[in-house]
Order: C-alpha cells, then structure tokens, then sequence
C-alpha cells in the first residue's frame, strides 16, 4: 500500500471516530425524543439529564483536537561542523533512499535510532526532520551496521511513515481520551456508592445491627457501557494501524538492504536486541552502581562503558546473537518480530558484499569522548550529575564496601536482638562460642515450611542463611581492616581480593562456625590481622 493510500486510509479511520461520536449522540438524541413524547414528565427529565452527562465527553472527545505534542528525546543535537563525518554518512545515505535529509541531527543516550518529522495539516504537509541516535547503540555497531540503520530510518522518511504518524496519533488520542472520561465518571459513580453503603453499613453495626456486604455493581453502568463501545473502536483502530506500521518496518528494512547490503542488515538486525540487553544489564550493574554511594564512573563512561562489558563477553553475546527471540505475534505490536525480520532478509539473494572492510561506528564522531561526556550532561537529572566521577576500579570497591556493610549492619542488628551484645563480629562469635548460636537463626525470616520445621530439619533451612550473614560480617571486617578489596571484573560479578590463601579457607572456617557444634577457632584465626 503506497503512502497516498495508507493516509486516505488513515483519515477513514479517524473519519471513523467522529462519526462513531455522532451516531452516539443521534442516540442520545433519540432517546430523548422518545423520553419526552411516550414517558411522564419525572422520568422524561431523569432520562434528559443522563443524556446530557452521557454526550458531554463524546463532545469533548470530538472537539478537543489539540494533541499533546510528545516530548522530544533529550539529547545533544549537533551540526555538521561539530560531526562532519557522520552527516557526510547521513546525507550520502539519504540521497541514496531518495529522500530528503534530516534537518536536525540529536545524539542521545539510548540503545536506539528513530526519525521524526513536524508535519503540518495531519501530515499532508511535511515539516522539518530530526534523527535521533543512541551513542549506547553506535558502541555496539560497525559502520556497515550503523548504515543499514540509518538506511532503515531514511525508508520511513521514503514512505512518508513520519508524516502519517500524525494522523494515526490524532485519532488514537481522541479515542483513547474520550474512553479515559467516560471510565473516569464511571469511577466516580463506583466511589460515591460505595461511600453511601459503607456509611449506612457502619450506622447499622452501631445500631448492633448486621452489615450489608458492599455491592457497586450497577453504579456508573451506564458510563462503562459508553467506555465499551469507545473501546471496541480502539481496539479495531489499533489494529490496523499498527498493522501498517508493521508493514512499514518490513519496508525499512528492504531500503536498508538495498543500500547497505543483506549481510549488514541482517547483523545489524541481530546485533539491536542484543545491545538493548547488554546495555540494560551494564546499566544496573555497572554504570549505576555506585550511586548508593554517591559516585559515577569518569566523565562519558556512564554510556560509554559498556564497550568494556561488550569486548569481555564477547562469547556469551554471540550465542544471544545467534539464538533470536521468538516473541508471541500480537495485532497489537508495532513492530514484527526481530527473528521475522531477519529471515526475510536473510532470505534475500546474496548481493556480494558480506567483504565490505568494518569499523566502529563510534569512528564517524569527531571525538566520540567528548560526545559521550555531552550526552551525559543533556540526559543525567541534576542529582546525578552533583555525583562524584571516580575510576572504575575505585567505583567498584567503594560501592561493593558499601553495599557489604549495609548487609552486616542488617544481620548484625538480628544477631544483637537474639543477645549476641552488640552485634558486631567479636560479639556474635563468643555468643557462639556460649551456644547462642540457634538464638540467632530464630530471628531470621522463615518460610512457612521453614517456620514449621522443627529440630535437625529446622537447623538444615537455617544453616545457609546463617552461613551467608556470617559471611558478610567477616567481609566487611576484612575490608574495614584493609585486607581485602573489591575488585572490578567485566566478565563476572565482582570479586573480594582476599590475603593469600583465606580464599580458600574461609568456606571451611564459615562451616565450622555454624555446624551443629559449632567452631570459631578457624575463623578467628583467619581474622587476627
């Protein structure tokens, strides 16, 4: 279907809408006709009123056609005299599709591309063009990927999908608006009565009588019967317009293995959901955690660090690579499946130019630090950006320190409440000694088959938890004597730096001081500076 016809079908759809509206309001119209010919004057003026409560969000979901302008991605936009060679890239790729080149080019901080465009006149008339582009995205793309991506977002340009967008937005606001005041009034109704029955129900307990169970089934019927009629239309509106933009994407894609190549487009297609992972991961993992303690990593690491996590797992992200999510097909997904879209290009015939040479796409960027370290600045809450920046190696260990206290402190507080003094390492480890052992394991959270367990098989549900709390206090009393450090490791979880050899027999001593006879003598030795 050519854009001349997806936007004829567009404006059925939103023709559609106003003329559900108005069918709506005959209704009412006739309802009230007939109220005022056939019923008693009482009941005629009941029915008026509910109609006029009933028409008043059909008209405002008719009349309010302003919509709210989406907020633009946050970012760093930059011309071609900052980062010549990546619009030199875009323009030449734009001119390639058979379009015109985006007016505005904004780097921000997602795992993601995407285009817009200001149309005019429900996009009858185009406007000015913006491309977005993740730095986050670009660290995981080589430049022949890179290509096949900008290929893609030029393809929506090529088929005008920007400028439909303000159609198919105009009527899914207008719909989904009058459906949210009608659900709002029905609410309201919902509330009300179940105030006047809860306040007659506590009247009748006063008056020592029974009461009556609270039932709001029938308030504000008449409001979700409307809200249901909206509802069905969103529904099929929403279906064939997403349906068209699934359509679109499979367009983008042939554009961007037209221009870029099949092999490039297709990696590139697998390598997306890929990066969205990884980077989601190092996000938690890495970027943010020190936050607890009030750090961040070295200015343009915080979306650039992920480069390291990418280059140490190399292997296990080319087995995700490999092994495609299959997700459910909905009619209500905006975009087919990545496994879909990759084996209709990888289905195309071999175009000869898997041999392209390959290199970063971060290589477009004049400097790319310092793109990555203006991004921050644009995207980071002012909170974040008040943090102090240490290095990696500092930023592991001060926050890993952290967190670890944090958990000791928590454990040593349900060892104080079982009479372990003060619940400090010393002080747990002589109550052991004095058989104060269990007292402690009594105070841990229990699941209900741990909470019925009694004797050996109690002390067996206990024992790892016991062993894990234990083990925390003994870090933090290493660290907190400098004996050990957390160290940083972009394949692994972090790891605690023991002296030499504790590694090894901390498991054993840790066992022996909450077996059934317990032994701290081992731990104690390891302890003595």
């Amino acid at each position: 279907m050519g854009p001349s016809l997806r936007a004829v079908r567009a404006l059925f759809l939103l023709a559609g809408f106003y003329l559900l509206s108005l069918l709506m309001l005959a209704v009412l119209a006739a309802a009230d006709w007939a109220a005022g010919t056939w019923t008693p004057g009482g009941v005629a003026v009941k029915i008026f009123l509910i109609s006029a409560v009933l028409a008043i969000p059909i008209v405002r979901g008719m009349f309010m056609l302003r919509t709210p302008k989406g907020e633009s991605m946050p970012g760093v936009r930059v011309d071609d005299t900052q980062e010549p060679e990546l619009w030199r890239s875009v323009r030449g790729i734009a001119q390639q599709v058979g379009t015109r080149a985006p007016d505005e080019i904004v780097l921000t901080g997602d795992v993601n591309a995407a285009v817009s465009e200001d149309a005019r006149f429900l996009g009858l008339v185009g406007g000015a063009r913006r491309l977005y582009l993740g730095l986050p995205l670009m660290t995981g793309l080589s430049e022949s990927q890179l290509r096949a991506v900008l290929a893609h977002e030029m393809g929506h340009y090529v088929n005008a999908d920007t400028r439909l967008t303000a159609i198919t937005v105009r009527g899914r606001v207008q719909v989904l608006r009058t459906i949210a005041h009608f659900q709002e009034r029905a609410g309201n109704k919902v509330d009300k009565e179940r105030a006047k029955q809860e306040a007659k129900s506590a009247k009748a307990v006063a008056r020592g009588r029974k009461a009556k169970e609270v039932d709001t089934t029938g308030a504000g019927v008449t409001y979700r019967a409307m809200a249901w009629i909206y509802t069905a239309y969103a529904k099929f509106y929403m279906r064939a317009t997403l349906s068209g933009s699934r359509r679109a994407e499979l367009a983008a894609d042939v554009a961007a293995a037209r221009i870029a190549g099949r092999d490039a487009t297709a990696s590139a297609l697998r390598e997306i959901p890929v990066l969205d992972s990884a980077h989601g991961f190092y996000m938690d993992a890495y970027a943010t955690l020190g936050v607890g303690a009030g750090l961040l990593p070295p200015s343009g690491e915080v979306f650039g660090g992920v480069r390291h996590l990418l280059a140490a797992r190399r292997e296990e992200l080319e087995g995700m690579r490999a092994d495609l999510p299959e997700e459910p097909s909905s009619p209500y997904d905006s975009h087919p499946a990545i496994a879909e879209r990759v084996a209709r290009i990888e289905a195309l015939p071999d175009d000869g130019r898997a041999s392209e040479p390959v290199r970063p796409s971060m290589s477009l960027l004049a400097d790319p630090g310092r793109a990555l370290a203006a991004v921050e600045q644009a995207v980071l809450t002012p909170e974040a950006l008040a943090m102090r920046r240490v290095e990696w190696p500092e930023l592991v260990h001060v926050s890993m320190t952290a967190y670890t206290q944090e958990s000791a402190d928590g454990f040593g507080a349900l060892a104080r409440e079982a009479g372990a003094g003060d619940g400090s390492l010393p002080s747990l480890l002589d109550a052991i000694d004095s058989g104060g052992l269990w007292r402690v394991a009594e105070r841990l959270p229990k699941s209900q088959e741990a909470a019925s367990a009694t004797g050996r098989a109690a002390r067996e549900f206990a024992r790892p938890r016991l062993t894990a709390g234990l083990a925390q206090l003994v870090r933090a009393a290493y660290v907190r004597d400098g004996r050990a450090r957390w160290e940083l490791s972009w394949s692994d979880s972090a790891t605690l730096r023991l002296p030499d050899g504790h590694a090894d027999e901390l498991p054993a001593a840790l066992e022996a001081a909450v077996a059934d006879v317990p032994d701290t003598t081992p731990l104690r030795k390891l302890l003595i500076p």
